[in-house]
């Protein structure tokens, strides 16, 4: 049985998407750049993590000259959203309010109760 694919891109993809989200866009050696300030990775390494990023649909990219400028067009605020419901899912049973106790901060009313008052409370403390 196939593996379901994850809206959160692994860690390597991610610190690539990180420096896009930062740049607006950009070539892989501007990507190779902002990455090296963190973890030194080669030039085709970006590259290939930036074409998979392309495949998955969370970049684009158009020629210039000889080089490709890639752009995002995955959302970071909604990928911070996935991240957090994945999270939550896996190790708080989808609880809100389990998380926030966890982090040392006890719910003042039910995350129910707060999304139908309109309060994006777990947006506000996570993000």
């Amino acid at each position: 049985m196939p593996k379901a694919a994850r809206d959160i891109p692994p860690p390597l993809e991610l610190l690539c998407l990180n420096a896009l989200w930062s740049l607006k866009e950009g070539n892989v050696k501007d990507v190779q750049r902002i990455v090296n300030a963190t973890r030194p990775l080669a030039y085709t390494t970006i590259m290939t993590v930036l074409e998979r990023l392309l495949k998955k649909g969370k970049l684009e990219r158009r020629k210039v000259g000889r080089a490709f400028i890639y752009s995002p067009t995955a959302d970071r605020e909604e990928m911070r959203r996935k991240a957090i419901r994945e999270l939550l899912d896996s190790f708080f049973d989808g609880s809100e309010d389990e998380l926030l106790r966890f982090m040392g901060r006890a719910p003042e009313k039910s995350v129910a109760a707060a999304a139908a008052d309109g309060d994006a409370r777990i947006d506000t403390v996570l993000l």
